[in-house]
């Protein structure tokens, strides 16, 4: 269960990782992480989910179902490289707008890169900011969508707690996540992959295996997901449901603000 513990000192203490740092510290190592991967970043998926990343964030986009409306505004959170935000305008026959909110400036400027050559600059909007403190108006969004970044934010129910408030009524959140594995065999084999393979792998592509061992270990510190669903619940968020992916290697979590 992520959370957040009081130390010694008082201050208080979250995970990054398998360590315990004062919430304060956390987003700034994960500053750094993001901003050694950026221009890999996709790559950086590919490892860590053996390409499976691609099919998984195509299903999540299907469960939006995103309207062909150019009314229709989707905030998509942790997503600088505009890896969803690309696949929900495109969905919507280029109509919707999206919002593309990243902490991480490095990040965004990989994201605006790949829009204008996609020709997709005038259906999105890069923001720099933090998903505690979201710099928009209650109600501003008809959906919420954030892929592999949840377990990066240092206080999760405060980032879920933004998430109801900026969204319309009858908005919906979507969180795709790494996630507690299921299925008995595949767990081990999972295990294997992430803590021998995947740092090696990482230092190959970048030649840095430290962030690929904070991004595993981040994994395994996140909520599994009925313990997210609860979390979901707390923010307000109703009809929370969730879909195992590839044995529960990832989950699709949503919820809606009604």
């Amino acid at each position: 269960m992520a959370d957040s513990r009081t130390s010694a000192e008082g201050g208080m203490e979250t995970s990054y990782g398998f360590r315990e740092v004062g919430e304060g510290e956390k987003q700034g190592l994960v500053n750094e992480v993001f901003h050694k991967v950026a221009k890999r970043y996709d790559i950086m998926n590919d490892v860590m989910s053996a390409g499976l990343h691609r099919l998984w964030k195509d299903a999540m986009v299907a469960s939006l179902n995103p309207r062909k409306d150019p009314s229709y505004k989707v905030l998509d959170v942790a997503g600088g490289t505009g890896d969803i935000a690309f696949r929900i305008v495109e969905a919507s026959g280029r109509q919707a707008h999206a919002t593309v909110l990243d902490i991480n400036g490095s990040m965004l400027g990989v994201g605006a890169e790949r829009a204008a050559k996609r020709k997709l600059s005038d259906n999105l909007t890069f923001v720099e900011a933090n998903a505690e403190e979201l710099p928009f108006e209650a109600g501003s969004f008809d959906a919420y969508t954030i892929a592999f970044g949840i377990r990066n934010v240092p206080r999760i129910d405060v980032a879920l707690t933004e998430a109801y408030r900026v969204l319309k009524r009858g908005g919906r959140l979507l969180v795709l996540e790494f996630s507690e594995v299921e299925m008995p065999l595949l767990d081990r084999i999972y295990d294997e992959w992430s803590f021998k393979a995947i740092p090696q792998f990482g230092k190959m592509i970048t030649g840095d295996a430290e962030p690929y061992q904070y991004l595993v270990e981040s994994i395994r510190k996140f909520p599994n997901q009925e313990d997210f669903a609860k979390m979901i619940r707390s923010a307000g968020f109703s009809r929370v449901s969730y879909t195992n992916y590839t044995g529960g290697i990832a989950a699709l979590h949503s919820g809606w603000k009604l």
